[in-house]
């Protein structure tokens, strides 16, 4: 799914970028030190594409290159500024998106140590409480040890009461 909306956003991207390339042409055409600097910019990527490709398929670099003429360096100035504004915006989504996803595993993150602080709280409390526990079946060990386990309970006086009662029917 996310494809075909990357796709779609690049084509929009790229529709959105042709009214600015021709602003900038028209720009070009009234202000001659900005069709100088364009143009400046065109023959440049001009003469490092070139070199770049008599490189690649091993074509002799030392021969002159020859600059391209003023229109044509202008509409390559023009595409050139128009796709290094599509990547521009491309690049800043990218940049929000993976910020915007960072923050989103940092709050998950976030809420998964409060979970196991949580956990380890009530473990820690449930540890407390059992030791106390332990403690008083201790004593109560203790005490039965030393009364003996119908002094605990008043055993032996319930069963004389009782046995009396038995005895004294009349």
């Amino acid at each position: 799914m996310v494809l075909p909306l990357l796709k779609l956003g690049t084509l929009a991207l790229k529709t959105l970028s042709k009214p600015v390339a021709y602003r900038l042409k028209r720009q070009a055409a009234y202000a001659p030190k900005f069709r100088q600097f364009i143009v400046s910019i065109a023959q440049a990527n001009h003469q490092i594409t070139t070199r770049m490709q008599r490189s690649i398929y091993s074509h002799a670099t030392d021969v002159e290159i020859r600059p391209l003429d003023e229109e044509k360096a202008v509409q390559a100035a023009v595409d050139l500024i128009g796709e290094l504004f599509v990547f521009t915006v491309a690049g800043a989504i990218l940049i929000f998106e993976v910020q915007r996803s960072s923050r989103s595993e940092a709050k998950k993150e976030e809420a998964r140590r409060e979970q196991l602080e949580a956990m380890k709280k009530r473990n820690e409390d449930l540890a407390t409480q059992v030791e106390l526990l332990r403690h008083k079946l201790e004593e109560l060990e203790q005490l039965a040890k030393q009364q003996g386990l119908g002094g605990i309970f008043k055993l032996k006086h319930a069963n004389m009461d009782q046995g009396e009662k038995l005895a004294k029917p009349a």
